[in-house]
């Protein structure tokens, strides 16, 4: 009986032992890639001595969308080149229980049902917490919307969707056009240039 129940135990930790080893991996996932992320911390200090635009993605690990523009839209070499030369990129758990704080004000984690959020992703997404969600603060930590009237650019983009709205930033359009207008001057580096057959010429 009694080595049954060291058995048990043992069975137990090596259990959680593998299942603590998933999570963290889960967590370095979101983290690995061509671009350079950072917590929203080191974005906000790193900006203290060299300004720069905030790309924030505001991710949660039950959110498959997340997973895919993990997998899919952020090791594309050619958002990555972007995010990394114009941006500090951030990622942001929307559930991370870990407080934040910002200009004095401390963001916590707020219990609600089975999971909660984060204040400081409700405060960036304008309490429309859907998932993934991309926000763009300026040099001064405001928001730059992509669309008027909304803080924060929702949903699953591929990257050559995804290309349009952080160029549009980085290259501060946003300060001329709106993104409506911008897209009839956009360039995209996924186009490629016609070729003779397709011009029609045979």
């Amino acid at each position: 009986m009694r080595i049954r129940k060291l058995l048990l135990r043992v069975s137990c930790l090596v259990l959680f032992g593998v299942f603590g080893q998933e999570l963290k991996a889960q967590v370095e996932n979101h983290l690995t890639g061509p671009v350079k992320w950072m917590s929203f911390e080191e974005a906000v200090e790193k900006s203290k001595t060299e300004k720069r635009k905030i790309f924030i993605d505001v991710f949660t690990d039950w959110c498959g969308w997340c997973k895919v523009m993990d997998k899919n839209t952020f090791p594309d070499p050619e958002i990555a080149k972007v995010l990394n030369e114009n941006f500090y990129p951030v990622k942001l758990n929307a559930e991370q229980t870990a407080d934040v704080v910002f200009r004095g004000t401390t963001f916590k984690f707020i219990a609600q049902g089975n999971r909660g959020y984060h204040q400081l992703a409700a405060a960036l997404l304008n309490n429309q917490l859907s998932y993934p969600n991309f926000v763009f603060l300026d040099e001064e930590y405001r928001i730059i919307p992509i669309y008027q009237g909304y803080s924060s650019l929702p949903g699953y983009k591929k990257p050559e969707e995804f290309h349009l709205f952080v160029s549009f930033i980085a290259g501060n359009f946003y300060q001329k056009f709106n993104i409506q207008d911008y897209q009839q001057v956009y360039k995209s580096p996924y186009t490629a240039p016609a070729t003779p057959s397709d011009s029609g010429n045979n």
